[in-house]
């Protein structure tokens, strides 16, 4: 099968080369896609994107004039992606869909870990010479409890890791799994209310956008940590920071933001205008910024590459991509557990 990947990075190549043994004729090419790149797509059955493409519907469009009839997204979200315009033109669409739940949780971790012992600010003030102790105190996670929106696969990794620090871990998920033994299944009322982190791992659909929003920080603790490894528009951005502002949010990790797009996975450092709201969320030391990178391992980018062919080798030979389908007859009902998405 004739394809091409956008947005490609480097140290993603050797990973798709070895996992496509040059089965497909897969164009590489660091582009994002948008509707003016849409030509690397002519003569291609398929296009393999990332999150941050733009798969709207115009680009879709313009795609199936090219020919396209599959997109594949190396990414277990397909938020990007307007499935709606990708049925109407018969484009089959599938994705990752669990990749390394471990990865993902354990920076969802890192980043927990980082803010609560102010490794970021220790580093800093250790590279001046600066030993002090003042500043950087902590707290034992070991009988805090530990609040997961999305139990899904990474919601179950991150369990794992904070029951394994003496945790209480409770969760809510529309779908909560009945077969777990650590996470204490509760509304999600109850988890704002008596969370002392609060991590979120749940696809963005039309009903966990802003999931956290003003209502919903004004219910939970005082001084909260909050952890978003998922999507960044889980989180009303604006109320965040004015819960920031108000010491309501204690904590902040992202390795996700709800206007990232155009912005992660590029180097902006000299751009003459920059993100006014990332600029204030920047300005807090309680704050720890990752460039979505929480995927980024060597097993989970195997996984992602593996999968990938896997795809197009199932539609090369006219078969359903299996659980990896993303149609629209798979999606029209988007439960909150990135496992079951």
């Amino acid at each position: 099968m004739k394809a091409v990947a956008y947005s490609i990075k480097a140290f993603e190549k050797e990973f798709l080369a070895k996992a496509n043994q040059k089965k497909h004729d897969i164009t590489l090419i660091s582009n994002p896609l948008g509707i003016e790149t849409t030509n690397y797509a002519e003569g291609k059955e398929a296009v393999i994107v990332f999150t941050n493409d733009d798969v709207s519907a115009k680009v879709i469009d313009r795609l199936s004039e090219l020919g396209i009839r599959y997109i594949v997204t190396r990414s277990a979200g397909t938020d990007h992606i307007n499935k709606l315009a990708a049925a109407r033109h018969g484009i089959k669409i599938a994705n990752i869909p669990d990749y390394s739940s471990e990865a993902i949780a354990e920076h969802a971790a890192a980043l927990a870990f980082a803010l609560n012992r102010k490794l970021i600010k220790a580093d800093k003030h250790s590279h001046q010479f600066n030993f002090k102790n003042d500043s950087l105190m902590g707290f034992n996670f070991s009988g805090k409890t530990i609040g997961l929106i999305g139990v899904g696969n990474t919601g179950m990794a991150t369990a794992k890791i904070f029951n394994g620090l003496g945790c209480k871990v409770i969760g809510y998920d529309i779908n909560f799994p009945a077969d777990n033994t650590i996470i204490q299944e509760v509304s999600l009322q109850e988890l704002y209310a008596t969370a002392d982190i609060i991590s979120l791992h749940a696809p963005l659909t039309t009903d966990t956008k802003h999931i956290i929003n003003h209502d919903a920080l004004q219910k939970m603790k005082n001084g909260v940590m909050l952890i978003n490894t998922s999507r960044g528009a889980l989180l009303n951005t604006y109320d965040v920071l004015k819960a920031l502002q108000s010491g309501k949010i204690g904590y902040l990790g992202l390795d996700v933001y709800e206007f990232e797009k155009g912005l992660f996975f590029e180097d902006h450092e000299h751009d003459q205008v920059k993100d006014e709201l990332l600029i204030k969320l920047l300005q807090f030391d309680n704050v720890l910024i990752t460039p979505h990178q929480a995927y980024l391992t060597k097993e989970a980018l195997q996984t992602i590459s593996n999968q990938t062919i896997s795809n197009l080798d199932m539609w090369q030979q006219n078969e359903c991509a299996g659980k990896a389908c993303a149609c629209i007859k798979s999606c029209q009902t988007a439960p909150l557990s990135e496992n079951k998405f």
